[in-house]
């Protein structure tokens, strides 16, 4: 069973003989009062300069095709060279010139875990000799925020400096007292405070200085997992329990905006996010002197392009793994599965544990009663060489999902339905507790909410264990469990706390450019959107059941004489496991296999992997073409550089394939049953 393990050392390595590593590292400190003008990211679709862009996603900032790292000693060159390489061609010839002041609306740096992205911004000032100061409003991506941190670059979230900005105007910044004034304008601001501690490891040379100084402590401590008892569970969330029980300090109250140290139970990284995971462990420990601890890494991202720069990315995690003797299911090879289904499914996520991933989707993990969080690769490094993090706790909320399911309704339909109603706040960064209070989601529908938890910006989500949580291990021949059941505390507080009606709730699909962008399927259907391709799959909606649901409508439109999709239909399962489960018959199917029912429509189905739903290998969009698809995200330029993606369930995209333009099943003429159509 895996579980949380003390370190282990290398072969002649004593923990006598280990000092700080004589590697350079940390953050080169400034206590300077930094000086720029303004660079302002204006919302160009208001006339007259008069709204700072909202929303800068790290995609836009750093775009796929520029996260790409060919060595260890090259490793940054290609996120600086791509830093808003469409959002702002000329981002680097104006931060040169002195323009260091980054201003921008709410919620910027939402998005994935990609540190490339502050890493990049930063490094184009430094190329001369300058620094660079992200002054926003409020809501900031939390992952970029704490990505920033542990490297140095200076961030200020405050809503009052970006109102007052303008072009021209000349900025200060004090690091120590972290105090912004607006010299043009005469006017100070104090930013959003950061915790006392997230302000010492700023203050103290970033994450790799702080894990140099805790390495020898961190061997020599065996981690200790301790559940409260009931009565001290009894105010505690579930999320809480968890940290309680992972905590390193034991005396350290768990409490929204207490910065904790805490215990992992797994830290997976994506080939993508691996190579500066890898970089900061180097930095850490020295390279050599203890195994990577809790360590997964999973080629999933950047394996079937069939570029030669990708796949020097890719052996950097390749000779890690083959150094430390990482093997599977602990190291993921391309084709093995996309790490969200594939750590699952090999039974390394567990109910109860403590899991920050180096993936934004790593919030997935909640559908299994895990705390699964997005983070860097800085953090993960760091963790990879104490086993444990730092962490933020948030606010909590809320959300009772009751009422019926209604008729083709799935887990996709109702995460955009919430994203439509949480508007552009979103969860306002808390960790949100989901309770489904009538036993009505399966694990396939759990995984798609939590997943995009991601995407509503909240630090996590989670579904307590119950018995479909421990049903779904029994079917995969796991019965025993590494810690005790447990649910949110009677008398736990959540700031927002709300009821969530399913009996309203109709498939949904999500237009350009947010998730939220939400609405009813049969309101679609009357604009008759045509589209180039449908494709399923990705983490949110690439498992069995997902594919099933899909195909059952397929068959089923068969009968009432479809033969062929009228658009082109690709299929990517969310694991090799779940590919070759599908290739099975299915009794559901009169004895076809699912892989079959797609192919005879004239679907194909692709390796697993998350390439298109980020806009890369050859699926990926181009200019003015669109897709309706199952993934995830559909910002802009995300599926593929100016293309055009639309979100929905695996069964509205099926039918829609079908069709020839977006529609719910009902279009087809098919009548919901749940013996017919449900899972």
């Amino acid at each position: 069973m895996h579980t949380v393990q003390p370190a282990r050392l290398k072969p002649g390595v004593l923990p006598s003989s280990i000092a700080t590593p004589a590697v350079a590292g940390g953050v080169a400190r400034s206590d300077s009062i930094i000086r720029g003008t303004a660079l302002i990211f204006w919302d160009l679709k208001v006339p007259g300069k008069k709204e700072k862009l909202a929303a800068i996603d790290t995609d836009q900032i750093t775009p796929a095709s520029d996260c790409v790292s060919e060595s260890l000693e090259t490793l940054d060159e290609r996120w600086k060279t791509g830093a808003f390489r469409y959002l702002m061609p000329d981002f680097r010839v104006r931060v040169h010139r002195g323009e260091t002041f980054l201003i921008a609306g709410d919620r910027f740096g939402i998005g994935s875990s990609r540190e490339m992205s502050p890493a990049g911004l930063k490094g184009v000032a430094e190329e001369v000799g300058l620094q660079l100061v992200v002054v926003c409003g409020n809501n900031m991506g939390d992952i970029f925020r704490r990505n920033a941190l542990n490297l140095g670059l200076q961030v200020v979230q405050s809503p009052d400096a970006v109102a007052d900005a303008r072009d021209g105007d000349t900025f200060s910044f004090d690091p120590q007292l972290r105090c912004l004034t607006n010299e043009t304008q005469g006017k100070t601001y104090d930013p959003v405070p950061l915790t006392p501690k997230e302000d010492e490891i700023r203050r103290t040379g970033g994450i790799v200085a702080a894990g140099r100084r805790e390495f020898r402590s961190s061997i020599e401590t065996a981690p200790r997992v301790e559940w409260p008892d009931p009565e001290q569970a009894r105010d505690l969330t579930s999320t809480e329990q968890i940290v309680w029980a992972h905590r390193v300090d034991k005396r350290v109250e768990v409490k929204p905006g207490a910065t904790l140290r805490v215990y992992t139970d797994l830290l997976p990284a994506s080939d993508g996010t691996a190579p500066f995971a890898i970089h900061t462990f180097n930095q850490i420990t020295g390279g050599n002197a203890i195994f990577p601890r809790q360590a997964a890494i999973a080629n999933d991202h950047f394996v079937f392009t069939g570029r030669e720069d990708d796949d020097k990315q890719t052996s950097i995690g390749r000779a890690f793994a083959k150094l430390h003797g990482m093997e599977k299911p602990y190291y993921a090879t391309p084709g093995d599965g996309i790490f969200h289904f594939y750590f699952p499914e090999q039974g390394l996520v567990m109910p109860g544990q403590f899991i920050p991933g180096a993936d934004s989707h790593s919030r997935a993990y909640g559908a299994y009663g895990a705390v699964g969080m997005g983070v860097g690769s800085t953090t993960l490094g760091f963790g990879w060489s104490t086993g444990y993090i730092y962490f933020t706790l948030a606010k909590a909320r809320r959300v009772v999902f009751t009422g019926t399911l209604q008729s083709w309704v799935s887990g996709k339909d109702i995460v955009l339905e919430l994203l439509r109603r949480w508007g552009t706040r979103q969860s306002q960064g808390m960790s949100v507790e989901l309770v489904d209070a009538h036993k009505q989601f399966p694990i396939a529908y759990r995984n798609t909410i939590a997943n995009m938890m991601a995407e509503a910006e909240a630090l996590n989500g989670i579904f307590a264990p119950d018995d479909i949580t421990l049903d779904w291990y029994r079917a995969k021949g796991i019965a025993e469990l590494p810690y005790p059941r447990f649910s949110p505390g009677a008398d736990a507080k959540y700031e927002i706390d709300e009821t969530f009606e399913l009996t309203v709730v109709l498939p949904m699909i999500a237009k350009p450019f947010s998730p939220g962008n939400a609405f009813a399927a049969e309101e679609v259907a009357r604009e008759r959107i045509t589209f180039d391709k449908a494709m399923i799959g990705s983490c949110t909606n690439g498992s069995y059941d997902d594919l099933l649901t899909a195909a059952l409508v397929i068959r089923a439109a068969r009968g009432q004489g479809v033969r062929k999709a009228a658009k082109e239909l690709v299929i990517f399962p969310g694991s090799g496991g779940v590919g070759r489960q599908i290739e099975r018959p299915e009794a559901r199917l009169g004895g076809e296999s699912i892989a079959d029912v797609f192919r005879s429509v004239g679907g194909r189905i692709r390796q697993s992997w998350c390439g298109p739903c980020f806009g890369q290998g050859p699926d990926a969009l181009h200019k003015g073409q669109r897709a309706i698809t199952s993934f995830n995200r559909n910002w802009q330029n995300r599926m593929g550089v100016g293309g055009e993606g639309y979100l929905a369930s695996p069964a509205v995209v099926a039918a829609s394939a079908l069709i020839g333009y977006m529609a719910p099943p009902s279009e087809l003429g098919l009548k919901w049953n749940p013996e017919g159509f449900g899972v």
